[in-house]
């Protein structure tokens, strides 16, 4: 197995360097306004269509952790993991639904001026500075780190050379602004989709030769035959390492939702793309963007799925070794290493596409809440736009040269990168969506209760996840909040149950709050919402019905 690149896979990789660079400065140039406008810098105001909304949500959404994660993922648990992608195309119908009306109503650009509007400057202020911390330090880094890891495996050059490369590429791209992000990011999808289905085509042969056949069909066929136990969304206690991952029923009427509703409904990262649309355009893109999910898992999982088949057939023991023991994370680098020539620089460039597109959103946000949330707002309040965007374009310098120093002293490869960012941001989701739900549908919230829901939750988040180390938790394995950890031996709450519980008493904690001030009844920062703002255009509804049904069909036939 040769992990290098060969000169035709390099001139393969040049092309899509040069295509997205090339693209990217065609738009930089055409649309200058966003060198002195920030909306326009920020938010890309009023010029990205639906189709690079939804593009664009797929690239800042697909990196390092869905290729090399999922796929380990896959290896290790199965089809299930696809929860995570499946789920999140109904999570999108809702917040495009439900959120998006609100925030374009409302004219909001950023979360924490949602939550200054909504709340006060204290809420928002005090939430700026955790999403800060929480991008910087665990996504932009991880997202940087599991790039460069994969990149490395991949073509043998220095994995330090990789990461600065990533961060030089992701800065090019981010300083033209959220236009240049969004357009080049059409370019991104491409290749990560192209790319990605040629590495999903060799899996599939790779299983149907193993076995005297030829053909992707016969290989999906025969994976289902021998890894059946790999092809059921719906986990059960008798498997209680995978039902700790993915408890059961909770993927489709429990914590999963607070996972997407919170990283697709009010995440800077991710609703950044759409508020600078219309309502309407904004609408289709999350559509399209939920259709592509559906497609993720062909990419991201069954390639793990097929790894796992042939290493139970005896190939790759050793390459799927890491100091002594099996580490599933090996999976992708290990059949990317395996494409011919040509292909393998596809792949190369797929897996750089969906790094730095993700890299470029995460400093775009990155940069948005420092500059218009936290400089203009504390220290330069008289800022004028030239100042405001070149302030947000020196952040996005610093925070990556941030995440390149301290990238290696998080354990993110010994957690595994796909856990390392769930476990650290489903800390926060609790308590955020809490104070987001009920600040948008419920008048009376307060901002007191919203700081409960912030500091309450991270406090019972944490609280929940060492509870198992100083009490017996098997009285709660009868009613299915408890399961039998084999590693530990204590029964421990499933991750997802855990975010449902502290979900559950942040919300009552708030109401009983709201409740307790008379003042609450006449709220003033209650937002004004009425029926007809949610509802969706006839061709939204024809493509949200279609989802639903292939989402149905999916759970179905891999229940």
């Amino acid at each position: 197995m040769h992990h290098s690149l060969h000169l035709f896979d390099y001139l393969v990789f040049l092309v899509y360097f040069i295509i997205v660079a090339g693209y990217g400065y065609y738009i930089y140039k055409k649309k200058k306004k966003a060198t002195t406008d920030s909306k326009d810098f920020f938010l890309a105001e009023g010029s990205l269509t639906w189709w690079a909304i939804g593009a664009s949500l797929i690239a800042s959404n697909i990196s390092a952790e869905q290729f090399i994660g999922m796929s380990g993922n896959g290896f290790n648990i199965g089809l299930a993991i696809s929860t995570y992608e499946w789920m999140a195309a109904a999570t999108l119908l809702v917040v495009a639904i439900f959120f998006l009306p609100i925030y374009l109503k409302n004219k909001i650009y950023t979360m924490p001026q949602f939550l200054e509007r909504r709340y006060n400057q204290k809420v928002a202020t005090i939430m700026a500075v955790f999403w800060l911390l929480l991008y910087v330090v665990v996504n932009l880094t991880s997202i940087l780190y599991l790039g460069a890891l994969a990149i490395t495996t991949i073509s043998g050059i220095n994995f330090y050379v990789c990461m600065v490369f990533l961060a030089i590429f992701a800065i090019i791209i981010t300083l033209g602004g959220m236009k240049v992000i969004g357009y080049t990011d059409v370019i991104q999808v491409f290749f990560l989709i192209l790319g990605g289905l040629a590495t999903t085509y060799l899996a599939l042969q790779l299983v149907s030769n193993q076995f005297g056949t030829t053909g992707v069909l016969n290989g999906f066929k025969l994976m289902t035959e021998h890894a059946s136990d790999h092809f059921h969304m719906i986990i059960s206690k008798d498997d209680p390492k995978k039902y700790l991952d993915l408890p059961g029923l909770s993927v489709l009427i429990g914590g999963m939702w607070i996972v997407n509703l919170n990283y697709w409904g009010c995440n800077q990262y991710i609703t950044q793309r759409a508020l600078g649309a219309d309502l309407k355009t904004a609408r289709n893109g999350l559509l399209f963007a939920g259709f592509l999910k559906l497609l993720m898992p062909i990419i991201v999982v069954l390639p793990g799925i097929a790894a796992f088949v042939l290493y139970k057939e005896g190939l790759f023991q050793t390459e799927m070794m890491k100091d002594g023991s099996l580490n599933p994370d090996n999976a992708y680098p290990v059949l990317l290493n395996l494409l011919p020539v040509g292909l393998k620089g596809l792949s190369f460039a797929a897996l750089t596409a969906a790094v730095v597109a993700s890299l470029a959103g995460k400093a775009n946000s990155i940069s948005t809440i420092f500059t218009l949330d936290i400089y203009k707002k504390i220290y330069n309040k008289e800022a004028d736009e030239k100042k405001i965007v070149s302030i947000g374009r020196t952040a996005v310098i610093i925070t990556m040269i941030i995440a390149i120093v301290i990238s290696n002293f998080l354990g993110i490869d010994k957690k595994g990168g796909f856990q390392f960012i769930q476990e650290y941001t489903g800390f926060v989701s609790p308590g955020v969506f809490a104070m987001f739900a009920l600040g948008f549908f419920w008048k009376r919230t307060t901002s007191s209760a919203a700081l409960f829901a912030m500091i309450g939750g991270l406090l019972l988040s944490f609280f929940f996840k060492f509870l198992p180390g100083f009490a017996n938790l098997e009285c709660l394995h009868s009613i299915g909040y408890s399961v039998l950890n084999p590693d530990s031996g204590v029964y421990e709450i499933p991750f997802m149950d855990r975010m449902g519980i502290v979900f559950v008493i942040c919300v009552i904690g708030m109401v009983i709050i709201t409740l307790a001030n008379p003042k609450s009844a006449n709220n003033p920062k209650g937002l004004a919402i009425d029926a007809g703002m949610f509802k969706p255009s006839m061709g939204f509804t024809v493509g949200a019905i279609l989802i639903l049904g292939i989402l149905m069909a999916l759970y179905t036939i891999f229940w």
